[in-house]
This record gives structure tokens, C-alpha cells and sequence, in this order.
């Protein structure tokens, strides 16, 4: 990043190098051409994000065909809820070592 002092030297040297009446006009080129380079980058890189869009949309209409055709082909005869009761899962107890397996620091 170019501090204030270095700006103020790049400007006094494009004056001296391009004169007063040339450097307006310069100074509207370059504008011009940075302004072309961003809109560029623009819409390059809102292409990019509507072909990663398309990819993944045919990408899950395809895994959405997939499951389709693989419901249609299986059905299943019985339900898949069973009317028997589940027990509860039992409670663990948590397991502590008889020893610490390191010395506690003395307290002063």
C-alpha cells in the first residue's frame, strides 16, 4: 500500500514525465481501463458461480431420479415400526482409576 508521501512523489513525477495537458487525458485511460478489468473479473466470476450452480443442481436432480427409480422398484411387505416395546437404554456409571496417574503439586 502506497503511503501519502509516496503518491504525492508518483504524481510530481507523471506530471513531470506527461506534462499538465496530457495528464488529465491519462489519468481518464487508466480510469477507463480499470473499470473494463473489474467488470471483466465480474462477470467472470459470476459465470463461474452459475456453472457451479447448474453443477449442482443437475447433480441432485440426479441423486433425486436415483431415489426415485430405486423406491419405486422396492417396496417393503411390512411395516417398518414393530409393535413390540424397547426397553431403556440403562444408565453407565462413569469409571474412575483407584490411582491418579500422576502426583498432585504441593501446596504452599
Amino acid at each position: 500500500m502506497l503511503s501519502i508521501p509516496d503518491v504525492a512523489i508518483l504524481g510530481g513525477l507523471a506530471l513531470l514525465l506527461f506534462g499538465p495537458e496530457r495528464l488529465p487525458k491519462i489519468a481518464r485511460d487508466a480510469g477507463r481501463v480499470m473499470r473494463d478489468l473489474q467488470n471483466t473479473s465480474q462477470s467472470f466470476v459470476r459465470e463461474l458461480e452459475r456453472a457451479a450452480d447448474t453443477a449442482e443442481e443437475e447433480e441432485r436432480l440426479a441423486g433425486v431420479r436415483a431415489a426415485e427409480a430405486g423406491e419405486a422398484a422396492e417396496i417393503p411387505s411390512e411395516p417398518a415400526w414393530s409393535a413390540e416395546p424397547v426397553e431403556p437404554a440403562k444408565s453407565v456409571e462413569p469409571v474412575l482409576p483407584a490411582e491418579l496417574p500422576f502426583e498432585r503439586p504441593p501446596v504452599f
